[in-house]
């Protein structure tokens, strides 16, 4: 059995993502690691080029910015790792991800007990976003729960949407013209992701999400000012985070000299979620879940 780990990054340095951290925590149980370097203007490639591990496999793109409608070019990366990666089992991680080192026995550990089970066609890791620092926790049901994050090495799986998890389609012409595809039929695993895209200093946040704007919608000019005003107070909910960090994140940490303190004051809510959180939280339900996967009890 082989596993063959797979992300994608683009300027990750100016973007300030750690990337790095994301590929070598993982690196320990993958037998080959490809990684997706798009066309980068920064150091991306000299650090990845610098973890120094015969298992990592560059693989040069360059970004098609005509692809840009509902974050596609985000799947042709993906897709791209997808079609270099020669193991059994996929490990996806992606540029803002970090798996945690008392987790990833657990991932190995899942993978050997379904790999004869031909029913299981991915793994299911829970999410943990980290916003504003290294202490709070986004916890609101505007994030996502859960993602399929290891799957079955199989050329008729490809990415869905905007790189968010997998689909498995009749063809690859199929997919290319629009199918909808199957939803993967996974097992879930006690082993978090822990996702850090609301982590990052001011000024880099805001050009990060202003080009994430103009990645998901043509008509907006490339890296637009439109959002100069974030705040990373203007969220709708967080909570102080009482676990530790994956060792690897701990320098990334000590160095991080932004305080952020939440303001339950300035929080925004969109007015349904105001309404419905309450009920939620409750019932530990959350209603109208988007789930791009099939469950397997």
């Amino acid at each position: 059995m082989k596993i063959s780990g797979f992300s994608y990054v683009r300027n990750g340095v100016d973007y300030d993502y750690p990337f790095i951290q994301a590929i070598q925590s993982i690196l320990p149980i993958c037998d080959e690691f490809i990684m997706v370097l798009g066309d980068s203007q920064d150091e991306s490639r000299a650090s990845i080029e610098g973890i120094n591990s015969a298992k990592i496999k560059i693989v040069d793109t360059v970004w098609d910015m005509s692809n840009r409608e509902g974050g596609k070019v985000f799947a042709q990366q993906a897709n791209a790792g997808l079609d270099h990666i020669t193991g059994d089992w996929a490990f996806h991680i992606q540029a803002d991800e970090v798996i945690h080192e008392k987790d990833l026995p657990k991932v190995l550990a899942a993978i050997q007990e379904y790999d004869d089970d031909e029913r299981v066609e991915g793994l299911l890791l829970p999410f943990i976003h980290f916003w504003g620092g290294y202490d709070y926790i986004r916890n609101s049901r505007r994030v996502h729960k859960n993602e399929v994050r290891v799957l079955r090495n199989n050329q008729l799986i490809r990415s869905y949407r905007d790189s968010q998890g997998f689909r498995k389609y009749s063809s690859i012409s199929g997919y290319e013209n629009g199918e909808k595809g199957e939803k993967l039929a996974v097992k879930k695993i006690d082993a978090a992701v822990y996702h850090y895209n609301g982590v990052r200093k001011l000024e880099t946040q805001k050009k990060k999400v202003n080009t994430f704007i103009s990645m998901y919608t043509p008509e907006v000019p490339f890296a637009s000012e439109q959002q100069s005003t974030f705040d990373y107070n203007q969220v709708d909910r967080v909570e102080k985070f009482n676990g530790t960090h994956p060792s690897l994140m701990h320098d990334r940490i000590k160095n991080f000299d932004q305080p952020f303190k939440f303001d339950p004051k300035k929080a925004k809510w969109r007015t349904k979620d105001r309404l419905i959180q309450p009920l939620e939280d409750i019932l530990g339900f959350k209603f109208g879940e988007y789930k791009n996967y099939k469950l397997l009890k």
